[in-house]
């Protein structure tokens, strides 16, 4: 018994990181209310959960708070345009629906909307851990998130099952699971994520690590 509470029980260990998450997720949900730092709040999850994932994390709070500032104007810049993009593709969706016609015409425009969701979707669960991981231009970022996501498909639907399990279990079944929220989310996705990003390294001439998410 003595053993189990052993802060080297790897048991005790995982708990531990579980516990950091929910810090996290209160560091994340605080530097996001004004909406427009969520990209450089979520990079800065990332940044901490990448590491944690290989046990490299140090202080979580420092570490969030560093790679807050080190990455906000860019990652500012990146989230603001997918802002823009989500609210217009948003927009077409309520007016496609509200525009329902029975004929092959909307059925293809129904169609094609609902691959850009999807393309659109997949640069979001991808995006940020590449910013906490590499530095790149904007345009690079997002067309490598979208390739990274359909070249590890596997990865990409079992980050969406995360996301969707974590939702339907705060809003169906058990809503004070919030607390863990994002912060459990990115600890998991990060698992999945360690691998992808060490093939991703080197394979192209583009991306190269972050020098300032080195430590």
């Amino acid at each position: 018994m003595k053993d189990f509470f052993s802060p080297d029980n790897p048991l005790m260990i995982q708990l531990t990181k579980i516990a950091f998450t929910v810090w996290l997720n209160l560091l994340w949900f605080i530097c996001s209310i004004p909406v427009f730092t969520i990209g450089a709040s979520t990079t800065a999850l990332f940044t901490v959960t990448l590491k944690m994932a290989k046990n490299e994390e140090g202080s979580v709070t420092y570490g969030f708070f560093k790679a807050f500032k080190e990455n906000f104007r860019f990652s500012t810049k990146v989230w603001l345009i997918l802002l823009a993009l989500g609210v217009v593709l948003g927009v077409d969706g309520y007016v496609l629906y509200h525009l329902r016609y029975e004929n092959a015409f909307w059925t293809i425009l129904a169609a094609a909307l609902v691959v850009v969701f999807i393309a659109y979707g997949i640069i979001l669960m991808y995006i940020f851990p590449l910013m906490a991981h590499f530095e790149n231009t904007v345009f690079a970022m997002l067309k490598n998130s979208l390739f990274i996501g359909i070249r590890f498909l596997f990865c990409t639907v079992l980050m969406a099952a995360i996301y969707f399990f974590m939702l339907l279990i705060i809003v169906r079944f058990f809503t004070p699971a919030f607390i863990f929220g994002e912060g459990l989310c990115a600890y998991l996705c990060s698992y999945l994520l360690g691998g992808v990003l060490k093939q991703c390294e080197g394979s192209d001439g583009e991306e190269t690590e972050n020098p300032g998410e080195q430590n």
